[in-house]
Formats: C-alpha cells, structure tokens, sequence
C-alpha cells in the first residue's frame, strides 16, 4: 500500500478580490485542513535564511512541521514504522509537485527547517513566488 499526503497550495483567483488564497492539507491524514491566508499568519511563525533563484533572503512563515502536527501527523518519536513510509506531495498553485519524505520535515529526523513562507525580507511576497513559497534552510531553489 502506498501512503501519502497531499499538502496543496492555491492561490485564490484574482478575479475575485474578496477571495484569499488558501492552502489545503490532505489525504492520507486524520483531519484534513484548509488554510486561510488569515489562518496562517495567526499561527507561529517560523524565520529562514533561504535561497531563492540565487538570491538570499530572510522567509518567514509557518512551519510545514506544524501543518503536518496540526493535520495530525505523528512527529518524533512517534514517528515510526508505516508512517515513515508516507511521502508529502506539495503542489504549487501553478500545478508543479515536489516530493518529500514525511521524515524531511520533523526535527527528530533533520535539522533542516520548512516553511511555507509568504513574507521575504519584511514584505509580503510578489509575482510568481506569490502568495506563499515553500522555503527550505539548504536548498538551492524553492
């Protein structure tokens, strides 16, 4: 059996002003969420110094660590076994997926840290890294 989760990422239309982007956690979790981008910025926020398209910055944002707890993920030392073997899938709003071993977002596992941000240096993201970007301490490109 194959396991996963799905942590998608939408933006809201621009055809609708009222309408806020939103985030979704989803699959094989115990409490499917979505986020506003209201939600998210009344959560702990998280601060990195990452790498975007050569271009350093400090993101900041919410832990994709606490999206997975708050979907009810099991983290550290509960984190064993078949969960393990569960992937995050992270979709971006323009249809592109990554993939990711649950184990590659809990401090147990790495000391790498994940965000999905929607603020660089200060200010509320632009253009195509709008309105959030998953930030990781250590990568090249987001």
């Amino acid at each position: 059996m194959r396991w996963f989760l799905a942590v998608l990422l939408v933006a809201g239309s621009s055809s609708i002003a009222a309408q806020s982007p939103t985030i979704s956690v989803s699959g094989a979790v115990p409490h499917a969420l979505t986020l506003t981008a209201r939600d998210l910025a009344a959560m702990p926020r998280t601060t990195v110094q990452a790498s975007a398209h050569d271009q350093a910055g400090t993101y900041e944002g919410v832990s994709i660590r606490d999206l997975l707890t708050r979907a009810g993920e099991p983290s550290g030392e509960a984190l064993r076994g078949a969960e393990l073997a569960k992937s995050v899938i992270v979709t971006g709003a323009d249809g592109y997926k990554v993939a990711f071993g649950i184990a590659e977002f809990d401090p147990t596992f790495t000391d790498r840290i994940a965000i999905l941000a929607d603020r660089k240096d200060g200010a509320a993201l632009t253009g195509n890294a709008a309105p959030f970007e998953l930030s990781l301490t250590g990568e090249k490109s987001p």
